[in-house]
């Protein structure tokens, strides 16, 4: 009977792929040969395969990485689709940021050509002194943490994005802003934001200054200047980028009520999500276990009297939402167990 399989040449040559990237998959465990010979060691693939290797070379060329390959080629087809859509919004994301990264460059080849003197904003004081509060908690006052240690104010047009973190969990708040000048961000320190947010009391309306390497808030006829932190704050956005499993909702009650224990002396909350909280489309939608600190979990609820959790896995980021809130959520890194 004549012999129906392809050498990995063979193969190579009709899927554009190489013979080093098929062993390179074949070593993962992604696309494995259909026999190996036990004494030479050539690896031989039916004719079947070919499909599948040619499906492998195009979402190699889109930049698939291993594990959405590895699921499209053995899920089922509706798990199949939801990876490509997941990796669609990957690739869209990346271009938003590279637009975005692009559009600061040519500012800053502009400033350098036509110096712009300074960025103002006017927020209503009360939801920016909400917005600082909002993320307050996660701020971390340590300096030997330069890079983060402070509240970011990233200014674009009708929004200032508020964002603190101390590398374990992450706060995002938005204010409403009326932009005069190009879009502008600072860290401020700590300590700063916090003598800012006493500024903000009784006061309707605020005024925030950024003028290359200094910082002014005036509300109620009272003013404050500070120099915000020169260092470049993490990108934020990326972080944001979540693919959630499932969703749950928790009172205030049953937040407190989570089972818990002690890891390395640190109180931890545990989470469970079954199928029924499994959102549509999800390649997992099996009972989910996440394990997070206690104390920084009960932070980021804060006052809130409802609060919805979604989980992305045991070790991927929480993200925890607020249905009176919108405009203000966190993240969380679970705790390993």
């Amino acid at each position: 009977m004549e012999s129906t399989m392809r050498s990995i040449g063979e193969l190579a040559r009709a899927s554009g792929l190489s013979p080093g990237t098929l062993r390179f998959y074949d070593g993962a465990g992604v696309f494995v040969p259909a026999e190996v010979d036990p004494r030479t060691g050539y690896r031989r693939y039916a004719d079947e395969q070919l499909a599948d290797a040619r499906l492998l070379a195009r979402l190699r060329r889109v930049g698939m990485p291993l594990a959405g390959i590895t699921r499209v080629l053995t899920g089922s087809p509706a798990e199949a689709r939801a990876e490509l859509d997941a990796h669609l919004r990957r690739l869209e994301d990346g271009l938003t940021d590279a637009r975005r990264e692009l559009s600061t460059v040519r500012s800053l080849l502009d400033s350098r050509e036509f110096p712009v003197s300074q960025t103002r904003l006017t927020v209503p004081a009360p939801a920016l002194a909400a917005a600082l509060d909002a993320v307050r908690f996660a701020a971390p006052a340590d300096a030997a943490l330069p890079a983060v240690a402070g509240v970011f104010l990233d200014a674009e047009d009708g929004v200032l994005h508020l964002v603190a973190t101390d590398r374990y969990r992450l706060a995002v708040a938005d204010c409403p802003a009326a932009l005069d000048g190009p879009p502008a961000s600072a860290l401020l320190p700590t300590a700063l934001a916090d003598a800012a947010r006493a500024l903000l009391a009784d006061a309707e309306e605020a005024e925030l200054t950024l003028d290359g390497g200094s910082f002014t808030i005036r509300a109620a006829g009272r003013a404050l200047s500070g120099e915000p932190v020169e260092t470049d704050f993490p990108d934020y956005r990326r972080l944001l980028r979540l693919e959630p499993t499932h969703r749950i909702t928790l009172t205030a009650a049953q937040l407190r009520a989570l089972p818990g224990g002690i890891d390395d002396e640190a109180p931890t909350a545990t989470l469970t999500a079954t199928p029924a909280d499994a959102l549509p489309g999800a390649a997992s939608p099996g009972d989910l276990l996440v394990h997070v600190n206690r104390d920084f979990l009960l932070e980021a609820a804060g006052t809130a009297e409802q609060l919805v959790l979604e989980l992305g896995g045991p070790i991927a980021p929480l993200a925890i939402r607020f249905p009176a809130r919108t405009d203000t959520f966190s993240l969380l890194m679970p705790v390993a167990r």
